[in-house]
Formats: C-alpha cells, structure tokens, sequence
C-alpha cells in the first residue's frame, strides 16, 4: 500500500548496483520479446482492440452470491478513527480448513478488537469461526471452539504442527500472535506459552512448511512494519490519509524451526531470514528451483520482493534478483499484497501472480525452468491494463469452469481515498476506498480475458481476504470474501461446466498428517496439470488442504512426489470425486 507520492519505487537515475541492472535489462528483453510474439499472434495485453469484442460478449453469471442463506454472518470491524491508523485498512484474512475432520470446510474469521487499538491483546473474543453444519449451512461456534482469539486480527495460518492428523491454527496479529492447538474434534487450545511463541511485532502472513525435512512442519511469518501510532499522514489536500509503508521503519521476517516436542526456536537469525527487512504482506511455498527443498516468495509493499531459496541445511538465500523475482519488468518494486503461486501456463513449473496497488500492474511471473528464473509476462498475459485500475489484496487461482486452466480471482479494495462510490450503503470512509473485484478467464497457456461477472465483479466494497474451496460439496470451487466494516460475502461457483473434477489429498501414515509441499502431477488428454498441497494462499490467509483439479480428459493415474523427494504413482478410478493418496500404498481411497 505504498504512497502515490513515493509509490514505493527506485526513481529513475538513482544508482543501482551493475550485476543487477544487467540482469533487470536482460530480463526486459525477454518480456519485451514475448509481448511482441503475442501481438503478433494476436495476443497482445488486454487494451488490445482485437480482443474487445470477445471480452464484451454476455455470458452467464460464473458466480451467485448466497450469503444470507449460509448463515455466515460476520462483518470484519475496523474500529477506524479520524487518525487513519494502518492496521484498521489491513485486515481481514480468513482460512477455509476441516477443523473437525467432518469431511466439510469451516470458517475462521480474523477480526479487528475495540480493545486493542494498539496491538495489545483484548480479553474479549474478536476473531469468529464458523462450523458448517450442511452444505453451504454455517454456525457461529466461536465460543464452543475456542477460536474466539482477542488480537487485532490480521491474518491466519493453517497447519498441523504435532503431527496428530488435526489443523492447527497461528492467529496473525497487530500484536501478538497466538496459536490454538486443535484437540482432534474441532476445538481448540491457546498453546502460545507452551510452544515457546513470542511474536510481538505486526503479522500478515504465514506458511506452515517443512524447511528441513524432518517431517514437523516449521512456521514462516512475515512481517509488516512498525508501526507508530502516534505518527500521522496526510493526503496532497492536508487530508487525514492512511500511512504508507514507507513512513514507519519495515520489519525482518521470522522462521521458526518446529523442535518436534510441541514447541519452536527461533532461527531467523541464523537461517539468513533475518538478513533483510521489507515490509511484508504476503508469502507462498514451493520447490521453485526442483531440488527437493521447498523456497520460499514473499510479496512485499514497496519494497524489492524475497525468493528465499532453501540451501537444505537450515539457511536460506534471497535469490529474488537474479531470478527476475524480485522487481516488474521495469526494474521497479511495487507494492505487493497477495500472492499465488500454480502452473498458469500449463508448462508443470510453478509460477507467480502478485496483487498491487492502483495505477500498478498485479504482475504475473512466469517459470522459465531450467534454473534461469522467472520473467514479467505480465503484459502478454493480458493481465496489465485492467488492474491498474484497482489495488489488489487476496487472490486465488481456481478452474473456475473445470476446462483444466487456472482462472484467477481477485479481491480489490484501496488504500488511498479516491472518488466516493455514488449510493453506497458503506461506513465513512469506505466509501472512498470501495472498489470492484476482478475475475480473469485463462484462455489457455497463460493467457487471460477479463471477465464481467454480475455478482462478484459489480459489487464495490473494501475487500481484502479471498480464498476458493468446495463449500457444497459438488466439486467446483466456491469462494469467501472478506470485506472492512461491512458483510464477508459467500459466492457459490454456478458456472458452465466444461470439464470433470478430481479432489485429490496426499497422506504420508508415517507423519500422521497430510504431506505439506506435495507435487501432484495428472495427464489430462495432452495437457499436464500440476497442483502443490499448501494452504499458505493468497493475502494473510489460508486454504483447504485438498488439490483440485479441472479436467476435460479422464486421467488414469496421479504420479506425488513426495516432500522427501521420493515419486509415487496412483491408478485413477474416474474423474468427479475426492480420493485420498496415502505414500507407500499405489492405491487410492475414496
């Protein structure tokens, strides 16, 4: 959320250190190269006026919004004041995860608290949690849980941390985080003391994943700034404006090693992790570089992003710069909210997708593989244009239509007043923050049409979390989105169908627990598709740990590569259903 006056950007001129103004400038060329190939095959960025006509035709709604009738009814409050504090414009994560092991995904709501303006804990429930009870039917059992955590919410983490077979879950805070172990049956104990967890600072994000392989999930929080409460900011009119990140000193990240006793030690320091400090809003894990050793990307604002390559010996290095990571094709940082990361182009590597901030592109790197990094395919993607338009926070990439191509989903909401939103019902001062969402249909190798959707795409709000799962059941995926100060919607997916779907979960019986960091690879027809079990997604929130998959083909089998490095291969019974793959058996279950 970087401020138009800095824009969180090396000015042009400033000196930059050669090796990477050479790499920045080879890696322009290539982008530059693959826009002129797609405007020459007619693939151009979306203000290209060969493809108006196709994104201008009327189609069926993809989504309807079913809130009232889920009873899901929550509203993330901001408790802003006329100082503009940064936390209150922030929030508002939320995990979709199956917290009672009922085979349904519940609902964890992070919540701002009247009580802790400045980040110290309340004693009075904030967050909310919701059981679902039926398809599409929520409960509020937020006391019965105990997940009723008191912080100034920002975020959550799902993961299973001791190795019981249950999802655990890390609040992330304005002030102190605070994790909850799940006792098996959906409830949940405060842990923080026990666990040796002592994150004072101001937390977004956060990834449970196996940084060393020993088969106990470690925690990857990323940090914000910090914040002073007592500074205020003003607009270009002398206006009360919500600060940049550039006007409080940014914060290291931190890792924590999981002992393997039920607690952590801190190993920021000497993993490098604490090397280098941004203002952090966004992170997700993969095998980026194919060594068997998961990395980590962490999407900053206004600041150069993080590609922290896993050496497999407990340290880390940022790579983010010679691989092309970590600023757009211009050599500049933006301001880098959430963040993605699946294969867009159908190519079995993993690439990235990054929100930012109005009058920016969201930015899409793509994997050149073989070890030489990552490019800006941005502009022939046809994802540049239309995002300027909107500061983006959550996203999430979906085969929204079950064609076998990722769309994306986008929840847009400012951070800098604008225009006030003519009839809106919003709170002050939402009303000159509101904007609409974004829906992207993948056209196919990486390249998106965006796509006019009546109930997700029309609705002006302040949106902030969004994550995808299947709520009902009937193997598309649905979505949650979380809004300031006025109602998280609920969207159920009603799209066309052009394909089947496989939900596909990987268990190792030896860890007792599903295999975080997991490749699933299916051929579909001629085409590969390539899922990672994790649930670090998108804008200070997490998603289901099951692997979705849209196909147009009948598989015939899955091939896991394990974390531990190890290939696995599974026959495929049909398509439309949900299987389960447990390492060492060859054989799914249903």
């Amino acid at each position: 959320m970087s401020d138009f006056g800095v824009r969180g950007r090396i000015p042009f001129g400033e000196p930059r250190q050669s090796a990477h103004h050479k790499l920045a400038f080879v890696n322009w060329l290539v982008v530059i190269g693959s826009i002129t190939v797609g405007l020459s095959s007619g693939c151009g960025d979306d203000t290209d006026p060969s493809r108006s006509k196709a994104q201008s035709l009327t189609h069926p709604a993809w989504f309807a919004e079913v809130t009232e009738s889920t009873g899901l009814n929550f509203t993330y409050q901001t408790f802003i004041t006329d100082r503009r504090p940064m936390p209150s414009v922030m929030g508002g994560g939320l995990a979709l995860f199956d917290a009672d092991g009922d085979g349904d995904l519940d609902v964890y709501l992070a919540n701002g608290s009247s009580e802790t303006p400045i980040g110290a804990r309340g004693t009075r429930p904030a967050a909310r949690f919701f059981r679902q009870e039926s398809p599409l039917r929520f409960r509020d059992a937020t006391l019965e849980s105990g997940l009723g955590d008191p912080g100034y919410g920002q975020g959550v983490a799902i993961g299973d941390f001791d190795n019981d077979g249950a999802p655990d879950l890390l609040a992330l805070n304005y002030g102190p985080d605070a994790l909850y172990r799940n006792r098996g049956d959906g409830t949940f104990e405060d842990v923080t003391e026990r666990a040796g967890i002592h994150i004072p600072g101001w937390s977004v994000s956060g990834a449970f994943v196996d940084i060393d392989r020993d088969g106990f999930l470690d925690l990857y929080l990323v940090q914000y700034v910090e914040f002073d409460p007592t500074k205020s900011c003003t607009d270009s009119a002398g206006r009360p404006e919500f600060c940049g990140p550039l006007a409080h000193p940014p914060l290291h990240d931190i890792l924590l090693r999981n002992r393997g006793d039920g607690t952590f030690e801190d190993i920021s320091v000497s993993s490098g992790i604490a090397s280098a400090v941004a203002a952090g809003l966004g992170v997700v894990a993969q095998d980026f570089n194919g060594d068997g050793w998961v990395d980590l990307y962490v999407a900053n604002d206004a600041y150069a992003n993080q590609l922290w390559i896993n050496r497999g010996d407990l340290t880390f290095v940022d790579e983010s710069i010679p691989q092309g990571a970590a600023f757009n094709m211009n050599s500049q940082a933006e301001a880098g909210m959430g963040v993605v990361s699946e294969d867009f182009d159908g190519d079995g590597l993993p690439d990235l997708f990054i929100t930012h901030l109005v009058k920016e592109t969201n930015t899409l790197y793509r994997n050149l593989g073989g070890g030489v990094g990552f490019q800006d395919a941005t502009g022939a993607s046809g994802l540049g244009s239309s995002s300027m338009r909107h500061t983006g926070f959550g996203t999430s990439a979906m085969d929204v239509e079950l064609d076998g191509d990722i769309d994306l989903v986008i929840a847009n909401g400012g951070v800098n007043r604008g225009a006030p939103i003519a009839g809106s019902n919003l709170p002050d001062p939402w009303p000159l923050y509101a904007e609409s969402n974004l829906l992207y249909r993948n056209e196919g190798g990486g390249r998106f049409a965006i796509m006019d959707d009546p109930s997700f795409s029309k609705r002006q709000e302040v949106s902030r979390g969004l994550v995808t799962g299947d709520l009902d059941g009937d193997g598309d995926l649905d979505m949650i989105v979380t809004n300031l100060d006025s109602p998280t919607r609920v969207y159920r997916n009603d799209a066309i169908r052009h394909g089947s779907w496989l939900r596909i979960r990987a268990i190792d019986p030896a860890l007792g627990r599903d295999a975080i960091g997991a490749r699933i690879t299916i051929r579909d027809g001629g085409a590969t598709r390539t899922r990672t079990v994790s649930q670090a997604v998108g804008y200070g929130s997490s998603g289901p740990v099951e692997a979705h998959f849209g196909v147009t083909q009948v598989p015939t089998s899955a091939t896991v590569r394990w974390p531990s490095g190890e290939s696995e291969e599974f026959p495929l019974p049909g398509v439309d259903r949900a299987l389960t793959l447990r390492r060492g058996t060859g054989t799914p279950e249903r």
